[in-house]
Parts: structure tokens; sequence; C-alpha cells
């Protein structure tokens, strides 16, 4: 049994401050999912519109992830989790003027800035996190580091229920159970949409604040450096070697419908809870229960990491979630939402898991392979918007039609199906090779 420890005394108060990044864009992550539904309404979008708010989010990670490899080749680790923690803060700040002009493409505009910061830090910090220890301990530290993600989470989901669903007049009912915001004339809707967007905007704005507030710490606070990581190499050479590497490669494609699948269940969490007659401030609770499985399954899964070969947890946890994931398409009610969120439990481990994996041995490598997995996160850009799609087929809202036999919001959770299929079938690749 390898007795290295996880994380060494000597970077004890730097790996503190690195976890402290993973529940800051966590934060920004679960705060996010349920403006989707909460800009649908207030600026009475179609759900295709709505879900461009996770395609500026995440295509923000695909545009940004590569320059930030390709910065920290050049200068280090540290200068780009500062510079990521510059542009979060940029992003978030950005919320005030786009309230103030009320435009959608605005608020899309400060996500995407706002998601260039979360490239940087993502693409800096995992590989980085790999590189404060042992080798032999790097994805048990990565899983350990990734633990403290869903606490940040949890805190979005918390603020998104208390201080944002909560308090939007746009999601108030009639006693007829219907909307009572398109029941009102164009002034009254001006009117509650102004104050609306006030409420979106202020935790951003918070939020930048407090993200400044890391910056000045991590400035002034030493960081360790990993000469094999931190070496400047020859990028056409190293993205050369990285794709020659199969298991790399298909790490990467497992990354993507990794996160895709994550997304489209916990951004259309809310509607399906919704077609079964659940508001939006209620279906955060199913949320915050969604976070609190998926914290305990990425602590179990760490633990049992030192027993159990990754790739077969990673397949195992896969085949858990394509059987939540049946039972959620082919449930009706409670029970298929209680599914719904039970695929958090086995969803838990697989972003570390595939990337600590798919990083393995590239040394110098490590930050431009990083840049990829990061790019990868550009699934979860593309698929909500697919599912999306799906839900439009009969009309806006979520059980117009039946598909094959099925409401069109159950039927869409097949996509996450598939993915979660691709990330069962990198599992059992990195079971036959290693």
């Amino acid at each position: 049994m390898n007795q290295a420890p996880v994380v060494s005394k000597k970077v004890l108060l730097p790996f503190i401050l690195v976890t402290s990044l993973f529940a800051l864009w966590g934060f920004a992550n679960d705060i996010t999912n349920p403006m989707v539904s909460a800009f649908k309404k207030v600026l009475e979008l179609d759900n295709f519109r709505a879900s461009l708010v996770q395609l500026a989010f995440y295509g923000g990670y695909f545009t940004m992830a590569l320059p930030a490899a390709i910065f920290v080749n050049r200068y280090s680790y540290k200068k780009g989790v500062l510079l990521g923690l510059a542009l979060y803060a940029v992003g978030a700040l950005l919320f005030y003027p786009a309230a103030a002009y009320e435009q959608f493409y605005f608020f899309l505009a400060a996500l995407y800035i706002l998601t260039f910061g979360l490239a940087f830090l993502e693409t800096t910090a995992n590989p980085y996190i790999l590189a404060m220890g042992d080798p032999k301990t790097a994805t048990r530290r990565l899983n350990l580091a990734q633990s403290f993600n869903p606490m940040g989470a949890l805190a979005g989901l918390i603020v998104a229920q208390n201080y944002i669903l909560a308090a939007l007049k746009s999601d108030d009912i009639t006693e007829n159970g219907d909307l009572l915001y398109e029941t009102l004339g164009v002034a009254e809707r001006n009117n509650i949409r102004t104050e609306d967007l006030a409420v979106i905007r202020d935790p951003y704005v918070i939020l930048g604040l407090v993200v400044i507030a890391f910056f000045l710490i991590i400035l002034f606070t030493k960081m360790p450096q990993n000469k094999n990581q931190e070496a400047k190499s020859n990028i056409q050479q190293s993205i050369r070697r990285l794709f020659k590497n199969g298991k790399f490669t298909w790490g990467v494609i497992a990354q993507m419908f990794y996160v895709g699948a994550q997304i489209m269940v916990w951004t259309y969490l809310y509607q399906y809870a919704e077609s079964i007659g659940i508001s939006n401030t209620l279906a955060v609770n199913y949320g915050i229960a969604a976070l609190v499985l998926f914290l305990l399954g990425r602590w179990i899964g760490t633990a049992m990491m030192k027993f159990v070969d990754s790739g077969k947890l990673l397949m195992c946890f896969a085949i858990g979630a394509s059987l939540c994931t049946i039972i959620t398409i082919y449930s009706n009610g409670i029970i298929g939402l209680y599914s719904l969120v039970g695929i958090s439990l086995f969803m838990s481990i697989m972003f570390p898991t595939i990337y600590g994996v798919a990083l393995e041995g590239l040394d110098q490598d490590a930050k431009f392979g990083a840049a990829f997995l990061v790019m990868a996160i550009v699934g979860g850009a593309l698929m909500p918007a697919l599912q999306g799609l799906i839900l439009d087929i009969g009309g806006t809202g979520y059980s117009d039609v039946l598909i094959l036999g099925v409401p069109e919001v159950n039927f869409s959770f097949i996509l996450p199906l598939i993915c979660f299929l691709v990330v069962c079938f990198y599992g059992r690749m990195v079971i036959k090779t290693s």
C-alpha cells in the first residue's frame, strides 16, 4: 500500500488556497444553472434562447483554455491563477451595467468574460494540485481538492434560492396557477423586469468583490513551483505527443461528454420539476439535495480510490448514473425526480478522475493537456442547447408532446444517458490499459 502523503505539510497552505478556488468556481457554476429558467421568465425567452446562458458560460472555457495554458507555459501557475481571478472579477462586476441596460446579450457577454477567468483557474489549478506532491497520490489529491467544489456549488444554489429565485416577481403565480407576469400590461412587466434584473445582478457584483479579495491574498502568498510541470516547452511538440497518447485523447472526449451530462442534469432538473408541478423556488431544494449527494459521493469515491482502481471505479459510477437516467426517462412524477437527483451521487468522481487519469505521466506536457481537458468543458455549452431544442419540439412548455411514449422533458434526458455510456467506455478502456 502506498504510504506517500496525499498532501505534505510543506505545501499545506498553498494547497488550501488553490483548493479554495475550486469552491469559487463551483459557486459561479451553480448560481448560474437556475438562471436559465430565471432569464427565460424575466426576459420572456424560449427554451433555446434561455439555454444560451450555458452556451456563453461554458463557451468561455473553450475559448480561453488554450491561451491560459500558453500563458502558464510562459510565466507560472501563480500568475495564471492571478489573471484568472482578475477576469473572473471583471465578468462578475459587468452584471451591474448589464442590469442597467436590461439586455440579455449583455448578460451573456458578462458570463462569457467571467468564464475566461474560470478557464484560467481550471487550466491552472487542476494540474497545480496534481503537481503538489507525489505523482502516485495525484489523482486522490485532485479528488480531495475537487471535493470542495460542491461546497461552493451548494453555497451558490442557496444564494440562488434565497436571494434570487425567491425574490423574483416574474415567478409569482396567480390563484389559478398561471404566471402573474404574463397577465400584466407592458408598463407593469417593464417595472418588474427592472426590479428582477437588479435581484439577479447583486449576488454577482458581491461575488466580484470577494474574488478581488482572493486575488490580493494569493498575490502576497509565496506559492511552490514544480520544475517538471512548470518547465517551458514547445507547444507544437507537446500537442503532438499528447494526441499520440490514447488514454489522454479519449480522456478529452470522455470529459466533454461528462461535462455535457452534468450541466444537462443540473440545468434541466428545474424544468423536470416544473413539469410535475414543483416551482423553481422549491425545485432548488432538489438541486441542493443533488449537490449533497455529489459531495458525499466525492468523499466516498476519494476514500475508495485508496483500494479500488480508478478506471474500475469510474466505470461502476458511470453504470450507476446510466441506470438512474433510464429511471428518470421512463418514470413519471416524483420517482423520476428522485432518480434525477440520484444521478449526482454517481457523477461525483467523474470529472477529477477523468482529469487525473488522462494527465498521468505527462510532466511538462500537463499544462497543455490540462488546457484540452478544460476545453472539453464546451460539452456543457453545446449539449444543454440540444436539450433545449428537444424541449421546444412541441412548444415552450415541457410536456407539450410525447416522444416514444414519454413527455419531451423526460425524453430529453436520453442525451445525458448517451454521455454516461461514453464515460463508461472510457473507464473500461483505462482498466484494459492499466
